[in-house]
């Protein structure tokens, strides 16, 4: 009697990833550093854009680059890329907005690519200030000054940002708090945010921190 075949069960469905998104903000115009993509300068021997990767891999469990130019050097690098969606620059929050229509339903946790000595705690840190205060967003403050780029933007935010830079450039810090984003105090680690924007600031920037 010839033997019946049985269709193998379904695969159980992946896991939803519900941690938040790491984004690295590469789109820069770099006006400061000559008009180069700053994400492929290189300090410590390595382009910038490394170590953005690293400081947010140990955070989150997976990482996008946002950036509208060189994309397929950064696909090299074995991350997707998001592109913000219009010609003229509206700044750093066009990118997470495009990040957060690329992978809806997902908080992003953000990082400029001229910090490579971001805290290795921005992920616990803003979540722990958010979670407190029920906020819809949290962004680093060093103890001097605001940070806005140091982000964790809630999902449910996505939408009301695509709006606004729809309408043009968004001015980051102050539609954050607008929009009751909160601040996590980084005050006894200000070195952590030093952004490398002129060639000065590179060649004076000190060791990679741990």
């Amino acid at each position: 009697m010839p033997r019946t075949a049985h269709p193998s069960p379904p695969a159980p469905p992946a896991a939803a990833d519900t941690g938040p998104l790491g984004v690295i903000l590469a789109g820069g115009q770099g006006r400061r550093m000559g008009g180069c993509n700053k994400a492929w300068i290189t300090w410590q021997d390595r382009p910038l854009i490394a170590h953005a990767i690293e400081r947010l891999q140990g955070q989150v469990n997976d990482v996008v680059v946002s950036t509208n130019t060189e994309m397929d050097r950064c696909r090299r690098l074995g991350f997707p890329c998001v592109a913000d969606e219009y010609p003229d620059y509206r700044g750093p929050l066009a990118g997470v907005a495009a990040a957060g229509a690329a992978r809806p339903g997902r908080d992003l946790l953000c990082l400029p690519v001229d910090a490579p000595l971001a805290p290795g705690d921005l992920a616990r840190r803003l979540q722990a200030a958010r979670a407190e205060h029920a906020a819809p967003a949290a962004m680093a403050h060093d103890g001097q000054r605001l940070q806005p780029l140091f982000l964790l933007l809630g999902a449910g935010l996505v939408p009301a940002l695509r709006a606004a830079v729809a309408e043009g450039p968004v001015a980051a810090g102050a539609w954050l708090r607008e929009y009751g984003a909160i601040t996590a105090d980084f005050s006894d680690n200000p070195g952590a945010f030093v952004n490398l924007n002129t060639p000065e600031d590179l060649a004076a920037a000190g060791p990679a921190g741990p």
